[in-house]
């Protein structure tokens, strides 16, 4: 098998928070301006947290200033991992922990994340479902605000995990929207599409990624992981 980096991404993909992101941004711009009606216009999914921040400032007519956005991604962080500690909805979606499984036991495959969240913000949702330990390296939104340069960054990653060039890897790219796919193929990279987040099965196969769920149950799922 050729070594394997499989790069995933967090919200509708690996799991559902029950919305603890929104609230922690709604509460954010709340204590910044006053305003929590600031990323009320737009949907989160495929964004980065950093493109959020950015969006909502502009949707209040707030100067953007890269400084500012930092400052306000600090505090959306630690109300992040409020939001996470009171919410009961958060759930793992099904097919996830026996594709982990699978993987791991897969030698020359290398599991990280791929995911706009900010590093912070990726372990707060994770560990509240216990599989933070389970991704070894990532590309993150605080790597980059565009995600397929926060993918490339992480395909990189897991190549010096697998000390083999990138040219001789095959790197997958689990996402639940359109923007995952435009930017696995972006980085020449497979993707694998999963209809467990808010983009039905049929807008995401339309969108021509290299294979596309229900979930990762459904038959060929782990077969077209794990090559």
């Amino acid at each position: 098998m050729r070594p394997t980096i499989l790069l995933w991404d967090i919200d509708g993909t690996l799991l559902s928070t029950g919305g603890a992101g929104r609230r922690a941004m709604e509460r954010t711009f709340a204590r910044y301006a006053g305003r929590r009606d600031a990323c009320e216009a737009f949907s989160f999914a495929g964004m980065t947290d950093r493109a959020i921040v950015r969006a909502g400032l502009v949707a209040i007519g707030r100067e953007v200033a890269e400084d500012t956005i930092d400052a306000l991604l600090a505090i959306y962080v630690e109300l992040l991992a409020e939001e996470m500690s009171l919410t009961g909805d958060t759930r793992v979606h099904h097919g996830v922990l026996e594709a982990l499984d699978a993987a791991a036991r897969r030698a020359s495959c290398a599991v990280g994340l791929g995911t706009g969240n900010v590093r912070a913000g990726a372990q707060a949702k994770l560990t509240r479902v216990g599989i933070y330990e389970r991704f070894a390296f990532g590309g993150f939104g605080c790597d980059h605000e565009l995600r397929d340069e926060l993918l490339r960054i992480g395909a990189a990653r897991g190549t010096a995990i697998l000390e083999a060039p990138i040219e001789r890897c095959r790197v997958v790219v689990i996402g639940d929207t359109p923007k995952d796919i435009a930017a696995a193929k972006a980085i020449g990279a497979e993707s694998i599409a999963v209809a467990t987040g808010s983009h039905p099965l049929e807008e995401l196969s339309a969108c021509a990624p290299t294979h596309a769920f229900s979930d990762l149950r459904a038959k060929g799922a782990l077969d077209a992981l794990l090559g």
